[in-house]
């Protein structure tokens, strides 16, 4: 399995310092990939998701600009909360200034009031969804042409194009029924949160049946799964997972930046391999 490691992004106050202090010692230690979520208007009481929050696209340029080699993600981008162009342009600017690093994790999003703070119809959310992968992948491949709604849009493109032809791997985010059966129309990976080994044998059972409709193989789809834990708990988990045929942990750790973060950061990784 490959190993990912979310950066301080929420839930405290962080520094820029400490962002780059937490991707380097990542990079250093093996982990594959950095990750962010992504929240934009919140309350100011709101704990689930927590009010204090960093833009996501933000955090990971800053982390890129201070590493070389390791992984891009976003766990997950909300697709519908932005104009579907402004974020292919930044996803193919990310990719190529960073040498072809990122991961684009997308999802459709749950949250009503932040859409209504945006001024998104939340009914809308997964064909908003379904539109913004089109486009990024239309425009990540040179497309002049492209459709938004009912409009057709014409001789109009983005340059420079991703590093990587065709853009970089999108992961759809989503433990639903809708967000499985996106991933396997639109994807090349499927990211869930869902990672108690019973509940998520469940959705890999939806997984497999729409992947046999689809006549899709499972090899095809990345599988990455998102956890709370420490190294401690880890080791009980990442078995389960690996037999499991989970290809990506994303580790979201409960203490933000360990006490001892290279001692935790090689912990992870010798229990993900």
């Amino acid at each position: 399995m490959r190993l990912g490691l979310h950066l301080p992004q929420f839930r405290r106050p962080t520094t820029g310092s400490e962002i780059i202090r937490v991707a380097r010692s990542a990079e250093q230690a093996g982990v594959d990939d950095l990750w962010v979520s992504d929240h934009v208007a919140l309350a100011p009481e709101s704990r689930r998701p927590p009010a204090l929050f960093h833009d996501a696209l933000t955090v990971l340029t800053w982390a890129a600009a201070a590493t070389e080699h390791i992984g891009l993600g976003t766990s997950v981008l909300i697709a519908p909360y932005r104009n579907p162009v402004i974020l292919a342009k930044a996803l193919a600017s990310l990719d190529s200034l960073s040498d072809g690093r990122v991961i684009a994790g997308l999802g459709s999003g749950w949250l009503r009031p932040e859409f209504e703070a945006l001024g998104v119809p939340f009914h809308r959310r997964g064909s908003l969804t379904d539109e913004t992968i089109a486009i990024c992948r239309a425009l990540w491949s040179g497309a002049s042409e492209y459709v938004i709604g009912d409009r057709t849009i014409q001789n109009t493109g983005i340059a420079p194009l991703p590093r990587r032809p065709g853009g970089p791997p999108i992961w759809v985010g989503g433990n639903s029924d809708a967000g499985i059966h996106r991933a396997i129309r639109f994807a090349d990976g499927w990211h869930t949160t869902v990672s108690a080994p019973d509940a998520l044998a469940d959705r890999l059972a939806v997984l497999d049946r729409a992947l046999s409709t689809a006549v899709r193989d499972r090899a095809s789809l990345a599988v990455s799964v998102r956890v709370r834990a420490r190294s401690a708990e880890l080791m009980s988990l990442a078995p389960r997972l690996r037999a499991l045929g989970v290809d990506h942990v994303l580790v979201d750790h409960p203490d933000i930046v360990p006490q001892d973060l290279p001692a935790e950061l090689t912990r992870l990784r010798a229990i993900v391999r």
